[in-house]
């Protein structure tokens, strides 16, 4: 084991994947001599060449549609969005076609390839580089949805990704990237995309989370721990599309009560289907309402600090909807 942050085990997967195999190649905005804008793919091009790590124009639909277009032809393309706010050129790529593409071909045809995808706020970055975007993805069949929120998860499922026959939208918190550290295995392994984990034990509340906020529910659940208020049960869901029912169910079915915390906007969120899911197939065993914390129903993230910290769930908002939930 080694402790390396996010952005290192990102790195150290698609190193590792290209190193492997050699239809694997990276291509996007800058990924090339500057190694990435948050340098994910520092070093690779003087280790793999010109020809596998392909520094794009600014046109993030020609990169979604060359990379589409390169894994019909067998290869195993990472396309990187260098931030997901600039994710919208490639919709008709990614979900008018990519998504559409083993269903509409009967399984004759595949597109394996991996979107790399930096998202999130909490980093000063104003209207175009804080956008969540996930619902857009978590709503269409035909794309898996990655969310790691570890340095480990990340690791594994990147691999996962990469070597999946279909596309992956893998979304990496940008302030993971060097705020998260944690062990990481020397030797090579992959964690199966569609299982989510239970990161606390608990047997008082059910708490549902992923990325940047699994952090926060965490912290949460230990100040109430100590408090001798709960056992809250933080349940990681790390992958978004296909959703680990039986985890969450299995949980809300032991604690009886069930808190969804995400960053993007509540409505039409994540946290929305779970809330749907529970209802549907755990409504006799709820002791209380079904809530959520998540990000305002305001169009993107403000820039001054304080506006910011209002929009971003955090450690302290999350103790006192657990606090009411508790009580209730």
């Amino acid at each position: 084991m080694a402790v390396k942050s996010v952005i290192e085990a990102v790195r150290e997967a698609m190193r590792e994947e290209m190193r492997r195999d050699e239809r694997v190649f990276v291509m996007g905005e800058d990924v090339g001599w500057r190694g990435g804008v948050f340098l994910a793919t520092q070093g690779f091009i003087e280790e793999f060449g010109e020809a596998r790590v392909i520094d794009t124009p600014l046109a993030e639909a020609s990169i979604m549609g060359i990379a589409l277009g390169a894994s019909f032809r067998g290869l195993h393309p990472i396309a990187e969005v260098e931030f997901a706010d600039f994710v919208w050129p490639t919709v008709n790529q990614l979900i008018g076609e990519a998504a559409r593409v083993c269903y509409g071909t009967d399984g004759k045809l595949n597109a394996p390839m991996t979107i790399r995808i930096p998202y999130g706020g909490g980093i000063r970055g104003g209207l175009y580089h804080s956008q969540s975007v996930e619902a857009y993805f978590f709503h269409t069949p035909g794309l898996k949805v990655v969310a790691p929120a570890t340095p480990y998860d990340a690791k594994g499922l990147l691999k996962a990704s990469i070597r999946d026959n279909n596309p992956v939208v893998f979304l990496e918190h940008k302030k993971t990237y060097r705020l998260v550290r944690g062990e990481v295995p020397e030797d090579d392994y992959v964690l199966p995309i569609g299982r989510a984990e239970v990161k606390r034990a608990g047997s008082s509340i059910t708490l549902v989370s992923y990325g940047l906020m699994l952090h926060y529910c965490l912290e949460a659940a230990e100040q109430l721990a100590a408090e001798g208020v709960a056992q809250v049960e933080v349940v990681d869901l790390r992958t978004l599309r296909p959703l680990d029912t039986a985890t969450v169910l299995e949980s809300v079915k032991k604690t009886g009560k069930l808190l969804i915390v995400h960053e993007d906007n509540i409505t039409g969120g994540v946290g929305s289907e779970i809330a749907a899911l529970a209802a549907d197939a755990a409504f006799d065993y709820l002791d209380a309402p079904i809530t959520r914390l998540c990000g305002p129903d305001v169009p993107t993230m403000p820039f001054a600090q304080t506006l910011e910290d209002a929009y971003m769930p955090n450690t302290h908002k999350i103790a006192e909807a657990l606090r009411t939930l508790a009580a209730y």
